[in-house]
């Protein structure tokens, strides 16, 4: 039922940190059903892999609009893959997928439009499972972790198959229904592409504008003011900054978009908390705006993790707001921590 939709490439060039060349490769699953009874004929799932010791493999899963390859950066992968590091790709077998509906896996924009099945988080690690159990021959994980979205995604894991892994170790999230202003966020986005009358109920044949609507609140959400005064210290550079965004906005495609903000929908692991059985590191920065602190729902969820803990990383000149999940070097000892203990 299950089979290997492309061979498998080496990627050679599209990476430049002190580790084991990835492999890449894609898997379709035919007939996939999901939540709300759907079934898609062929999911076609991407995924990344590094090192081939799959006694010790770890799952890395990636936030709202990006992809497994991004974890191949040095500033990214340099600090946790290479020789000596917690994730030395020599000891580990690390697995990088690109969830439904980004990257290269099945996507709205491969042709279907806004006829693409209605995805949510749980039909992504259910697929991501598959994906590890049926085609990657792994029994077992020895940590299971992920940035944002993907750190939902590693609630998510815990509850759903709870004895699947050792470790699970979120970043940037909390383990409750996305409500307040994260949600206002989400709507403001999904509404701003909707609304937009180029958006022809998913049927537009050029960039629609709503795109750069959406980039708005999505950049002040998630940046940090210190670095992005670092960054643009100046009006021009500022003002050269915006055009950027929206230059890179208008490069996205606005169904994949609505997609990955809709499927959050109804994420909501809180009532099933105890269900997670392994050892769990949460790690949230003290500056982020998505997940700001102050809401104190990290403390009053965690103590329902039995082998739960929460980190909270102090706001410095290293921090990036919501986007600290992808600065290693704040947080990696609590990798080691976990594959340790």
């Amino acid at each position: 039922m299950f089979k290997l939709a492309g061979a498998l490439l080496f990627v050679c060039s599209s990476f430049a940190a002190d580790f084991a060349a990835p492999v890449e490769g894609d898997f379709t699953i035919h007939n996939f059903t999901f939540h709300d009874g759907e079934t898609l004929t062929d999911l076609r799932l991407h995924y990344y892999t590094i090192g081939q010791n799959k006694d010790n493999a770890v799952l890395i899963m990636h936030g709202t609009g990006g992809n497994g390859h991004g974890f191949l950066s040095p500033g990214f992968g340099g600090e946790l893959f290479g020789e000596g590091q917690p994730l030395d790709a020599s000891k580990y077998f690390i697995i990088l997928p690109d969830a439904i509906g980004h990257g290269k896996s099945s996507k709205p924009s491969d042709g279907m439009r806004a006829h693409f099945p209605r995805y949510c988080y749980h039909d992504m690690v259910k697929a991501d499972y598959q994906l590890l159990t049926e085609h990657l021959g792994v029994k077992h994980l020895r940590l299971v972790m992920g940035t944002s979205m993907g750190a939902m995604h590693t609630w998510v894991w815990g509850e759903m198959y709870p004895d699947f892994m050792d470790a699970l170790m979120p970043l940037a999230s909390a383990p409750v229904q996305i409500a307040g202003r994260n949600r206002l966020l989400r709507d403001m986005i999904m509404r701003a592409i909707t609304s937009d009358p180029e958006y022809k109920d998913g049927n537009y044949d050029h960039p629609i504008h709503g795109l750069e609507a959406a980039q708005y609140g999505l950049t002040m959400m998630t940046s940090s003011p210190l670095q992005m005064q670092k960054q643009w210290p100046t009006r021009d550079k500022a003002d050269e900054g915006f055009d950027r965004l929206m230059k890179s906005a208008m490069e996205k495609d606005a169904n994949d978009m609505l997609y990955q903000f809709a499927s959050s929908t109804d994420y909501n692991p809180e009532p099933d908390l105890e269900k997670i059985k392994a050892r769990l590191i949460a790690v949230n920065s003290a500056d982020d705006e998505v997940n700001p602190p102050e809401l104190g729902i990290m403390e009053r969820c965690i103590a329902r993790v039995k082998n739960g803990r929460y980190v909270l990383i102090p706001t410095s000149d290293q921090t990036r707001g919501h986007g600290t999940h992808s600065i290693p070097k704040l947080w990696k000892q609590y990798v080691v921590e976990l594959l340790q203990r």
